[in-house]
């Protein structure tokens, strides 16, 4: 049984900006973190990107969906992986925040 976990967040940037914001926060983190561990899958269709990772043994799905005005994060954890949702929704919300924040990014 899988656990979903859902986060969406406002924003004030237009989808194109947004769209733009979110691709370039998920390349680095799939250059930093995810392909030193495992392997991950990323396919744009339209405003929505649908991402596979597979680590550890373990598959996670999501879909990222960018809108006019709220960017939704939809990420399903295998069962294995569960116990981890509190630690992971964090982590969606503090990456999602920081690549829609309007000024320079914090140091």
């Amino acid at each position: 049984m899988t656990k979903s976990i859902v986060v969406s967040l406002p924003h004030t940037l237009g989808v194109a900006e947004a769209k733009k914001r979110v691709n370039e926060r998920l390349e680095r983190l799939r250059t930093d973190y995810i392909g030193k561990i495992g392997h991950s899958e990323l396919t744009w269709t339209s405003d929505r990107a649908d991402l596979r990772v597979v680590a550890l043994g373990q598959t996670t799905t999501g879909q990222i969906d960018v809108m006019a005005d709220a960017v939704r994060i939809e990420i399903h954890l295998p069962w294995l992986l569960s116990a981890l949702s509190p630690k992971v929704e964090g982590l969606l919300a503090r990456n999602a925040e920081e690549s829609l924040r309007l000024g320079p990014p914090r140091p």
